[in-house]
């Protein structure tokens, strides 16, 4: 499975058009395209400096979330997601990093369907949440505030396209640490401009 998941995605990259490359079609080069492949392919862009992505994607991820918390087996997604385009360029690197060693790569030797139902429809209520609110920090303005939850929502793409309840459970720790960082950054930003404001009056 992974092998030709991986090799898929390479001859995709290879082959892509010099123009914009839409989500919809790299989402085609996966095959189907379920719950845990849309999340890869909408957390992974969310790690690159592409100005803008983020707050589609973001919005897109927190759909994708509804859909899982209503057991719907198809992603119901934004026809703006679906036909967000990037550049030849950052398609590539989309794709390359989910053919190399970060993902679906080193996912094929350590990830295995193991606790599966964690990672079946029975057991994602939690999951959806978590992916809900990752997507709403994703869309919020924080400074490389996207890097924790987008990681984050790898592990839980991962885990739900391996059927792996461990990759899962990893994402949602490490979801619950990106919440921690963002409420702590947020009490600061309140608390300092609270007392700037003050020293203005």
């Amino acid at each position: 499975m992974t092998e030709s998941i991986v090799q898929r995605l390479r001859e995709t990259a290879a082959t892509l058009p010099a123009e914009r490359v839409s989500m919809q079609t790299l989402a085609h080069a996966h095959g189907p395209a379920a719950h845990g492949t849309w999340l890869l392919l909408m957390a992974v862009p969310c790690l690159l400096p592409v100005p803008g992505v983020g707050t589609v994607l973001g919005l897109g991820m927190v759909a994708l979330a509804v859909a899982m918390w209503r057991g719907q087996s198809a992603a119901c997604l934004p026809r703006r997601v679906a036909e967000l385009e990037l550049s030849s360029h950052w398609a590539q690197r989309v794709l390359g990093m989910l053919a190399s060693a970060s993902a679906y790569a080193v996912a094929g030797r350590f990830a295995k369907a193991r606790l599966s139902h964690l990672a079946s429809a029975e057991g994602r209520s939690w999951t959806a949440a978590a992916i809900g609110l990752m997507a709403l920090i994703v869309v919020m303005p924080i400074p490389f505030g996207n890097v924790l939850p987008a990681l984050a929502l790898m592990l839980i793409g991962l885990g739900l396209v391996f059927r792996d309840g461990v990759a899962v459970v990893l994402g949602l720790a490490m979801a619950a640490l990106a919440m921690c960082i963002t409420a702590g950054v947020m009490l600061m930003a309140w608390v300092w401009g609270r007392e700037w404001l003050l020293g203005l009056l």
